[in-house]
């Protein structure tokens, strides 16, 4: 970094906070937006129970309006993501050179769409079945009839954790351009990953079938296999970041 872009360390820190205040802004209009759709939010989530959403009841007062909440905190979340993640780059970009810049934003995109694509993946893919074991496995004469609190935060655990997953390929591929992991290395960790894969659905899933948790393993095998390819397109293009920086 140049004696240009240097900054007394008060003004970083005022950056700092500019940023997290505006994070936080970012995150309040989010939830208000939530707010005004978590009624419908709720009837979607309640789709990959199909006809069985109609077992779904409360058993306390206040239970719809904890839901309605939790809900609207959720897309809130969601719809404020890339805002934040905006502010995150924003604060960095300072100390990267005009090849990095570009280099970050331009996977900022891919940020965000692999997170709505692990969402989607869970909604339509992973949801339908694992929701409809959990409703038909019964014991004796019992009707399985979920609390609408137990049933969204299921849904909710199920479809946030999934979309952080779907990051890890731009999180090793952001490891490989610092030069902390290699598609070498990655290669050289197949075996382990594939037992890990399998140990991350059983906590992913709500379901201990080996059906459900195989849906959820398989995607996370596939990222693995598509982060060591783009970790060897990073070190192909690396050289030449550097010397254009």
């Amino acid at each position: 970094m140049t004696d240009e872009k240097r900054l007394p360390i008060t003004e970083h820190f005022t950056e700092m906070r500019q940023r997290f205040i505006r994070s936080i802004l970012g995150l309040v209009v989010g939830v208000i937006i939530g707010m005004f759709v978590a009624d419908k939010l709720v009837l979607l989530l309640e789709r990959p129970a199909g006809d069985l959403a109609g077992n779904i009841i409360a058993t306390e007062m206040l239970e719809t309006f904890s839901t309605y909440f939790k809900v609207a905190m959720t897309a809130g979340f969601i719809i404020a993501m890339p805002w934040i993640i905006y502010q995150m780059f924003a604060f960095l970009t300072p100390a990267l050179t005009a090849k990095e810049k570009r280099f970050l934003f331009l996977f900022f995109p891919f940020i965000v769409f692999m997170f709505l694509a692990g969402v989607a993946f869970a909604y339509f893919i992973a949801l339908p079945p694992a929701i409809h074991f959990l409703f038909t496995f019964t014991i004796g004469d019992v009707t399985v009839m979920p609390r609408i609190s137990n049933y969204v935060d299921i849904v909710l655990r199920m479809l946030v954790i999934i979309g952080l997953v779907f990051e890890l390929p731009i999180i090793l591929m952001a490891l490989s351009a610092v030069g902390l992991v290699t598609s070498k290395w990655l290669a050289s960790k197949r075996k382990i990953w594939f037992v890990l894969a399998f140990i991350i659905s059983a906590f992913i899933t709500p379901t201990f079938d080996p059906i459900n948790q195989t849906i959820v393993a398989a995607p996370l095998i596939v990222l693995y296999e598509l982060s060591i390819w783009l970790t060897r397109i990073v070190k192909k293009r690396k050289p030449s970041i550097q010397g254009v920086a």
